[in-house]
């Protein structure tokens, strides 16, 4: 009790803001101690997204105080860490959410009092264009208040470690605010102040307008009709620029969400708005953009009048085949010379491996990432590439759901049931120590009458292609987990098979992608090395696996 008082009266110390502060008189003044505990024991956390809570009063919480304490942090942190970080600057911008326009003036402000330089971003604008003006401006960092507070480093991609752990130890020995954090009048006088919004966004449409997937739209485009969405968001204004930019014809907005609404009155997609919306003006597709403009989802209308909104993870796989030109990611990035390489989930691990290897990239969460200029999500080149991909597959006569089928044909997934743990750690052990083999951890040689060229074993933490240490890149699993890659260049098929078990079932799953020439093979071979596995790898006869 004496700890929470003892919050309590620091935060009535510290905090300038009368609304907040009143927040918090009226629960200690009411004894809500539940409440109190909840927004005063434990500060808000800041790691690789930045800060995310709450918009209310507390230490748990976002508001003026905690902003302006992590913009503290933040600006001491970049300022020890980056070479010229206060003639470097900071970019900052806001979407239109309750309080991001005055946060982003509060962060703006403090870095102005700390003698750093600030692009501070006139009006609403896309997330995307933080990180863009971070790397046009060749800016030390850069912040973007939307539902948190997000932080990206001088390469222009999110911050990871050691950053974030870096950037909150500064926050925890910055949390004094000064007496002028609480006002901004000086953004409107300072010459450290500048507004290059207009050319930050010509430069970025520019960058987009020369996307080599996208160099021969509008073509293709003529006769289809597309229903946009911004969902209360900030992204119409945008998007409308980029099919302009593009010369294709304007799309047709869905009204009741086309203008910025912080309370979102309507979140869920596809929704009755959108689907009213296609239906009366004949639309096949629906695009919609997140709230701040760095995700993108699709929705197409099959032939039975039925909708099918397309996965993160379809429209990754549709991206990478249209973009690359090919059906399976690994094959095309060694065909056209671009190096494929697996990284964690996330913008922050994909932008940074992005900076020396990828041309695309993309998360399971409906991001999607394009070209060398943008190292984070980005919404609109998202809803771009989606519609120059639309144009491409209906000059072969399909539709994109159908053609996204044709790329599925290609993978085998499933599993054995097992109830008996014993029994599938047998089963593994086997796998790592496999018959007729005399030295220690022997996997299998051959699938399919293929030679297997590579081992991942992440439960050993074992890569057989990464001599000396053979200690694998990606993470290790907390149960049994290798995947096996098998053919050579001159073989009719290659393929990547990974086992694993799960962590809350009784099963073995597999995870089976073949690629190869004649797709008619490459279907029927897949099914061969299913049989194989069950039969010889996993014994499943004389385990007693049971198949779905």
């Amino acid at each position: 009790m004496q700890a929470l008082e003892n919050h309590v009266q620091e935060w009535l110390r510290l905090d300038q803001n009368s609304e907040t502060r009143s927040e918090i008189e009226r629960l200690w003044e009411a004894k809500d101690y539940t409440e109190l505990g909840k927004r005063m024991n434990t500060r808000i956390e800041f790691g690789t997204a930045g800060l995310r809570g709450r918009m209310e009063a507390g230490r748990a919480r976002m508001n003026d105080l905690t902003i302006i304490q992590a913009s503290q942090g933040l600006c001491e942190y970049v300022i020890a860490n980056v070479t010229d970080a206060k003639s470097k600057g900071i970019v900052v911008g806001h979407d239109h959410r309750h309080h991001s326009k005055h946060w982003a003036a509060l962060t703006a402000n403090v870095f102005l009092q700390n003698g750093c330089k600030v692009y501070l971003y006139n009006g609403l604008v896309h997330t995307p264009l933080v990180p863009w003006g971070v790397k046009y401006f060749k800016a030390a960092c850069g912040v973007m208040i939307t539902e948190n507070f997000k932080v990206y480093w001088e390469n222009g991609v999110q911050i990871i470690s050691p950053h974030d752990t870096g950037i909150a130890k500064s926050i925890d020995e910055n949390l004094e605010p000064k007496p002028t954090s609480w006002t901004y009048g000086e953004l409107l006088t300072s010459e450290l102040c500048v507004d290059r919004t207009e050319e930050a966004k010509d430069m970025y449409f520019m960058a987009i307008g020369n996307y080599e997937h996208l160099r021969n739209l509008p073509v293709g485009t003529e006769g289809i009709s597309f229903v946009n969405t911004s969902m209360h968001g900030v992204s119409d204004p945008f998007v409308q620029r980029a099919f302009q930019t593009f010369g294709v014809a304007p799309y047709i907005p869905v009204e009741e969400q086309r203008l910025p609404d912080p309370e979102f009155p309507t979140v869920k997609f596809p929704n009755p708005e959108e689907k009213a919306t296609a239906a009366k003006d004949g639309a096949e597709y629906v695009l919609a953009q997140d709230p701040d403009s760095d995700r993108f989802s699709a929705a197409e209308k099959q032939p039975s009048g039925d909708w099918h909104v397309f996965s993160g993870d379809q429209l990754g796989t549709l991206f990478a085949s249209y973009i690359l030109g090919s059906k399976m990611l690994e094959v095309i990035a060694k065909a056209e010379g671009f190096k494929f390489v697996e990284c964690l989930t996330g913008f922050k691990y994909i932008g940074n491996t992005a900076l020396d290897l990828v041309k695309a990239g993309y998360e399971r969460l409906s991001g999607s990432c394009f070209g060398n200029d943008i190292r984070d999500k980005d919404g609109v080149a998202a809803t771009m590439s989606f519609v120059g991909l639309v144009s491409s597959i209906r000059e072969r006569g399909t539709n994109v759901r159908e053609y996204l089928e044709t790329l599925y044909k290609r993978v085998t997934t499933g599993y054995f049931i097992c109830y008996d743990s014993a029994k599938i750690d047998a089963i593994f052990h086997r796998l790592r120590n496999y018959p007729g083999q005399e030295k220690d951890r022997s996997y299998p040689l051959t699938i399919g009458g293929l030679p297997i060229t590579r081992v991942v074993d992440l439960t050993l933490g074992y890569d057989s292609q990464n001599p000396p240490t053979y200690e694998p890149s990606l993470p290790l699993s907390s149960g049994h987990m290798v995947q096996f890659r098998a053919g050579r260049d001159q073989d009719e098929a290659r393929l990547m098979l990974t086992i694993r078990t799960s962590g809350t079932e009784p099963k073995i799953k597999y995870y089976l992608e073949g690629t190869g020439s004649d797709e008619t093979k490459i279907v029927q071979f897949l099914s061969n090395v299913v049989e194989e596995l069950g039969r010889d790898w996993m014994e499943a006869e004389r385990n007693e696996l049971l198949k779905p």
